[in-house]
């Protein structure tokens, strides 16, 4: 089955709420907007189209530098694996779309950043950004 991935630029409008599972592992979750603006000429004014919003997960280390570096109100850029959902409560249809994040950082065209290098720890060493383990990955296993 194929993935589809995506690159989306928005705001960040919740608080980042951060968890662990049951095995320890890190997870951090926050809500996406993202409002497409297009200059009118005709107007000669920006004009803001319909907000889409998204649920943005990240896992392990990546969820530790979100919770320590992203808040509500940032402009960011997450790239990362689509997944869309729909179910249906009380003849009711609902849809959730959430991105799992392999890459996520601020909008340097809004703002300016400063980057701190985390350590790297022993156990992340052989892990690549969607979480696999170098052992996983598709160029291992056909070797």
């Amino acid at each position: 089955m194929n993935d589809t991935y995506v690159t989306l630029i928005g705001n960040v409008v919740s608080e980042v709420r951060t968890s662990l599972t049951n095995t320890g592992v890190p997870m951090a979750r926050f809500r996406l907007g993202v409002s497409p603006r297009r200059f009118d000429r005709d107007a000669n004014q920006w004009v803001s189209r319909d907000s889409s919003f998204y649920t943005v997960v990240a896992w392990r280390r990546l969820a530790e530098h979100t919770m320590s570096s992203v808040e509500k109100g940032d402009p960011v850029v997450v790239a990362g694996r689509l997944s869309i959902r729909e179910w249906q409560r009380d003849e009711r249809w609902y849809t959730s779309v959430e991105v799992e994040a392999y890459s996520l950082g601020h909008d340097l065209t809004r703002g300016t950043s400063h980057f701190t290098r985390a350590p790297r720890r022993e156990r992340d060493a052989g892990h690549t950004p969607g979480g696999r383990t170098e052992s996983d990955s598709p160029r291992a296993r056909a070797a």
